[in-house]
Parts: structure tokens; sequence; C-alpha cells
């Protein structure tokens, strides 16, 4: 379906691939992995022939549809959202936009004289329309908009007038009603809530074509892979079996690597003793001379490259209050809509809440008022004694200075910390050697969450207050990030549509349902056992 066969390419200075292979056939679900910056995206770009590859082969079975939904969402205003998800599919959408124009036309005075001429015009491209199976098409575009969160009004409403997540929604939906042959996703879990990240694992899991894919999510990509290819220095190493197993492949193979180097070190250290020891010799120059031209012919096995992962390690946050935040007969709503009737809720100190809800229950909503974000119609937000609250949301990542450099950054909030403190630090979260001079402009979602992230955890609170902190954080940031905050003291309360962040910090949960609001003792992984579900309303499965 898919081949890739000893490619090699560079960008500028940087070596990307060096006689790399791999394929995906049909029915393979393959997961892409490599640190940030080996090239994954630009793979991508290589197979739909936006980039070559410098040497080597791609190879495209003929007449094979592959689509791409990438990070890089174009332009997208003056029609509904399905329309521009049908867009994808090709001629029914234009048939569409035409029938409606021409049932506009057929009730325009002006164009009386010509009815005639519209409705056999109408005749036609409806005929058209219906060979085509549009009928069946709209219906599809707006079951796969709804898998993604849609309402009815937003999948009719103008995208021009959406947001960044949502347009990037449309983005992926586009793709997914195409159903082609292939499908290469760079990052489909990004910006997606829980319900819609069950309802896609369910759909990919379905999909019959040729699959290769990319996510920060580890549970997301755990259960719909069967096979991942790493890049790994220039190569493409294919590992059958999913994100774990590939790991602990992974790992032996390091392990054997470093022990062959380390018996090479050994033999080789052994022998150039030997040569120097009787070099000087006359009696020793044939043995001398036969272990030189030996050492030369040895092929040097190298040490394994060691993956940097720089552990964050929390300084104690100053002890609370028992009761860390109490919300007092809550209402809340925008405009007509109401979102809170008498809410009363308690978070004591060591307690990790996490909140769950779909779309609009108002998760955001209630961090918002406990950060004083926003202030209740009714009722009172009242925070405990010596409460201090650190407030992660997607808009604190607008409130960097662009021009202030990452050191910089770090200094202005931290002046008194130290050099050394500070660089420490930017390494926990991935800036290190010459990251620490660039620009906040130049940062990208990823960079600048963790900037902020680690603004925030230097001087730890002892409440936390999170909305979404893992959207655009790598698979290794989220590991340090879940393993720092398993021994954070504090009190916390977060939203997050990552199932093991979810899993392993939370030890309660807010559930916000149609129906009333819910409080479970246990963390999320004792409320998917005891509910049999992942998401309020949602059962195993989609």
């Amino acid at each position: 379906m898919i081949r890739l066969d000893n490619i090699s390419k560079q960008n500028g200075h940087q070596i990307l691939f060096i006689e790399a292979s791999m394929s995906v056939q049909k029915g393979e679900k393959v997961g892409l992995v490599g640190p940030n910056g080996a090239g994954k995206t630009t793979l991508f770009r290589m197979i739909t022939g936006q980039e070559q590859p410098d040497d080597g082969l791609v190879a495209i079975d003929p007449g094979m549809t592959i689509g791409y939904f990438s990070q890089d969402v174009g332009e997208m205003s003056g029609q509904s959202a399905v329309a521009a998800v049908m867009d994808g599919v090709g001629p029914v959408c234009a048939l569409a936009a035409e029938m409606s124009s021409l049932e506009a036309a057929m009730v325009d005075p002006d164009q009386a004289h010509e009815l005639d001429a519209i409705m056999d015009r109408y005749g036609e491209v409806q005929g058209r329309f219906e060979e085509l199976d549009g009928y069946a098409l709209d219906a599809r575009a707006r079951e796969v908009l709804a898998g993604l969160s849609f309402s009815q009004e937003r999948m009719d409403g103008d995208v021009g007038l959406l947001s960044g997540g949502w347009k990037m929604r449309v983005a992926l939906a586009r793709i997914l009603l195409m159903r082609p042959d292939g499908m290469l996703l760079d990052e489909p879990s990004n910006h997606l809530d829980l319900e819609s990240l069950i309802w896609l694992e369910a759909f990919l899991k379905s999909y019959g074509g040729a699959l290769l894919m990319t996510s920060h999510d580890r549970a997301f990509m755990n259960r719909i892979i069967g096979k991942v290819v790493e890049i790994d220095g220039g190569s493409l190493i294919t590992y059958s079996g999913d994100l774990d197993f590939y790991e602990q492949q992974r790992a032996l193979g390091e392990q054997q690597r470093q022990a062959r180097y380390e018996r090479q070190q050994a033999m080789l250290a052994k022998e150039i003793k030997f040569i120097e020891r009787f070099k000087a010799r006359a009696s020793h120059a044939a043995q001398v001379q036969s272990r030189v031209k030996k050492l030369d012919k040895i092929e040097r096995v190298e040490a394994p490259r060691r993956r940097q992962s720089v552990q964050f390690e929390f300084r104690s946050p100053p002890r609370s209050g028992d009761d860390v935040i109490s919300l007092r007969n809550i209402h809340k709503g925008y405009g007509a809509e109401p979102i809170y009737a008498g809410l009363d809720f308690l978070v004591r100190r060591k307690e990790r809440w996490c909140v769950l809800g779909a779309n609009g229950a108002g998760k955001s909503t209630l961090l918002k008022l406990v950060a004083g974000a926003t202030t209740p119609d009714q009722g009172t937000v009242g925070i405990g004694a010596s409460v201090r609250m650190g407030y992660f949301a997607q808009h604190s990542m607008d409130l960097l200075d662009g021009e202030e450099t990452i050191f910089e950054s770090l200094d202005g909030a931290f002046p008194h910390a130290g050099q050394g403190a500070l660089r420490t630090l930017a390494g926990c979260f991935g800036f290190s050697g010459d990251d620490v001079e660039k620009p906040c402009r130049v940062l990208s979602g990823g960079e600048k969450a963790r900037l902020v992230m680690a603004k925030m955890l230097f001087d730890p609170p002892n409440l936390l207050v999170l909305d979404e902190p893992t959207n655009h954080l790598d698979i290794m940031t989220k590991e340090m990030l879940v393993a720092a905050l398993a021994d954070f003291e504090g009190a916390m309360l977060f939203v997050s549509h990552d199932r093991h962040f979810l899993g392993a910090l939370s030890n309660r949960v807010l559930e916000l349902t149609p129906e009333g609001i819910h409080q479970y003792g246990g963390g999320y992984s004792e409320y998917v056992a005891r509910t049999g579900q992942e998401a309020p309303g949602l059962h195993p499965g989609g």
C-alpha cells in the first residue's frame, strides 16, 4: 500500500533520514513515534508528495486515495461546518450548494420568468446528487460531526466563526467522511474532549484501510495500533505490537546494545594494552602488527543513545487549612443558558478532583469560578486558610511576553533563583542548552504549555487548578508531569481528556450531567469500574 525504500532527507543542516525504510499494508494501524523534531511531519509530507526525499523511493499503490490530517488547518469560512466537511468528498458538495441556490431562485419574484428553466436545472442537479448518494452523505457528515461533539447549531453555523480547535475538528471530520484507502493522522487527539476521543477511537478501530498516526495520548494510541514505527537517529525501526510492547522491546534492545558495547570496549582495552606494552619490542613485532590490523577491521559497536528524560521534583508546598475550596449554592449561566443551579461542592486538603462532563456541561466554568476568573450569579466561592493557588488554562499561554526568551521569562518570575536552578528547571520541562534563548513568540503550543507549567510549579502552590494541562504535551513530558504530580502534597482540581493522566492522579470524581451532578469517592479508574463508562453518558465502544 505505502512503501518507503531507502529514503534519505535533509532539512537545512539537519539530517532527518538516512537510507530509511518502512511500509504500511491495507488494514494495518501503525503508530509513528520519535522525539519532537525527528521528522514525523516530514515523513507524512513525503508520503503525500508535498515534499520529495533527497534519495530513495516513496511508493503508493496506483489509484490509492490518501487522506492527510495535519495541525495546519487552512482558511475556512463562508460555508457551514457540514458543507465544509462534505467539501472533502468532491462533487457532491458543489451539487448541494447549487441545489441550495436554485431553491432560493425558485422563490425569488425577480426570477419568476425563468422558473421553468430553474426547475429543469434543479431536477438535473437533484438527480445527479441522488446518484452520488448525496442525502446519505449529508447524514453521514452530521453523524461524524456529532461524534466529534458538534451540536446541530454548530454544524449549520459559519465555519469561519469557529475557534481554531473546532476548525481542527472540521478538518478531521472531512478526512473521516472521505474514508480513503489510507489515512495519515498527525496528532488527531489534540483539541478533542474525552467523549470525542472515545468516539474517534471506536471509529478508527472499525476503519478497514491503512492507518499511520502520531498521538501524544498514550491510551488512545495503544487501543488502536498493532505496529509501531520509530524514527531514531535517521533510521525507521519497525516493532510489531502496541506502544507498551514497543517500549519493552526498545528497553531490551538498549540493554543488549549496552552489553555488546561494554564487552567490545573491554576487548579493545585489552588489545590496546597489549599493543602499547609490546610495540617497542622487535620480538613481538609480528603479533603487534597482526593485532593492529585486527583492530582496524573490527566494526565498532556504538554506545546506545540515552533518551534525555529529566525528572522534576516538587519542593513541598506550604500546608493549607483542611477546607481548601467551598462552593455554596452556586448559580451561574450564560445568557438564558443556566449551567449551575444551586451547586454545593467542597475540596479538602490532599483531595484530587477530576471533573468529567460533556462539552458545555460547565467544566471550565467551574475551574474559572474557583480561580476567580469569573464570578457566580448567586452563591459564594470560599478559598480556605493559607491557600496558594496555581491556575493553568489555555489562555495562560497567551500571557507570555513574546519578546522575552524562555530564560528571561523564568528569570523575571524568579529573580532570586540563580542561573543554575533556572537552567535545571528549564531542562526538566524539555528546554536544554541553547533552547532557553528562544524568544517566546516562536514557541509551539507544546513549548508554551511547558514554560507556563514550569513557572507555575517551581514555587509550588498548595492548590492546583488545571484546565486541560496535557494539551500539546508530548508523551515524555506528560510522563514527567504525572510522576511529579503524583508526589504533589496539595489539593488538585482538574479537567483532562487524557485517560492516563486521569487514572494516575485523581482520587475523587465530580461528574456533571444533564440529569444532575454526582460525586464519587475514588479516582477515575474506580469511576470507570463502577459506572461501566469512560465518560458521562458514554458506554464502552462508543
